[in-house]
């Protein structure tokens, strides 16, 4: 299980686990529970890559950064971790 700390945003931590590089058990703390449920919801089984290739970069309304952008920051940092 990752967890990791966003800055920037509502949302306070973002859990999930990586199994074989597809996304699993995504689950946000704090931030818009409807919005980030279907995001966790949607990314379900998604390969990771491919995750942060939608995600990243997403912006909420004047803050440089989203929930979703942390999420593929923390993707990558996952990945980055995993591959050492």
């Amino acid at each position: 299980m990752y967890e990791y700390a966003p800055q920037g945003t509502c949302s306070k931590k973002i859990t999930f686990d990586l199994d074989n590089g597809k996304v699993k058990s995504v689950s946000f703390l704090g931030g818009c529970p409807g919005n980030l449920q279907g995001i966790s919801h949607l990314v379900e089984g998604m390969n990771a890559e491919d995750v942060i290739s939608r995600l990243e970069g997403i912006t909420c309304g004047t803050k440089p950064t989203s929930c979703p952008d942390q999420f593929a920051q923390a993707l990558k940092q996952a990945l980055a971790s995993s591959h050492q």
